[in-house]
């Protein structure tokens, strides 16, 4: 008995139908036309649903790059990262927004996406014991909104956004100056609590810094030096805590054999 054998033709259109049925289902995201992919993001934004608003925002924008509408997407995109509020979404908003910045750098929206860059940068700012190349980054790119847009609507949070990161970046450089001082390197400490109060003028813990600054100069027996430290303390953190600590400074003993009672 012969064997019946389809058409190659056949066989085919058999194997393509089966595919068809049986792999994934087409991603419905996908049918939507740009502005209603991105009015359905909204109403998922406005719930705070950040993850599943994403992909429609992300469709509008592919599906119309270059329209307002696609622009938006791709902003919104950026802000459902921030929004999340995590650690590793902090580095993806960040990344979203420089993508929009570097493809729209003159839309009316490019003031808030520096500060959103900055804003990102800064939620990932280390404690002051810890390495603070990040606080810094954060720091430039606020410092970059105030250049490119001083009059914007952002500026003025930038700079209350500039005193938040110094003072983490002044806290840092005090910590090593303590860390030089309890370990018996006091020039290495005075150098660092220089440097602080010279770059971080505003800082609002001045106090802990003259009197530490005092004691460093003390321990190097330089007293006339300890004295204006702690004068400077008294005078302008005259109700901080450490101005009770000021210790009694010894003054060196005369060698014309005069007393020095």
């Amino acid at each position: 008995m012969k064997r019946a054998y389809l058409p190659l033709t056949a066989v085919l259109l058999v194997l393509l139908a089966v595919s068809c049925k049986s792999g994934p289902k087409e991603d419905p995201i996908l049918r939507l036309a740009a502005a209603e992919s991105l009015t359905l993001g909204k109403e998922l934004l406005a719930k705070k649903k950040y993850e599943r608003a994403r992909p429609y925002f992300t469709h509008a924008f592919e599906v119309e790059p270059n329209s307002a509408i696609g622009r938006e997407g791709l902003l919104l995109a950026a802000d459902t990262y921030y929004l999340q509020g995590s650690p590793s979404s902090y580095v993806q908003a960040e990344a979203k927004y420089r993508d929009y910045l570097n493809r729209f750098p003159t839309s009316v929206q490019a003031p808030y996406v520096q500060f959103q860059i900055a804003n990102s940068l800064a939620k990932r700012m280390e404690k002051p014991d810890r390495d603070q190349s990040g606080t810094r980054k954060a720091l430039e790119a606020y410092q970059e909104l105030i250049r490119l847009y001083p009059t914007s609507e952002y500026a003025q949070q930038g700079q209350e956004q500039i005193k938040l990161v110094q003072a983490n970046l002044a806290e840092h450089e005090f910590q090593i100056g303590r860390f030089y001082l309890r370990y018996g390197l006091p020039p290495a400490a005075v150098a660092r609590f220089d440097h602080l109060l010279a770059a971080f003028p505003d800082y609002p813990d001045k106090g802990k810094v003259y009197y530490h600054l005092g004691i460093a100069y003390q321990k190097m027996k330089q007293a006339e030096e300890a004295q204006k430290a702690f004068d400077r303390l008294r005078a302008e953190a005259p109700d901080s805590p450490w101005a009770a600590k000021i210790p009694a400074i010894k003054t060196a003993a005369r060698t014309d054999g005069a007393s020095t009672s």
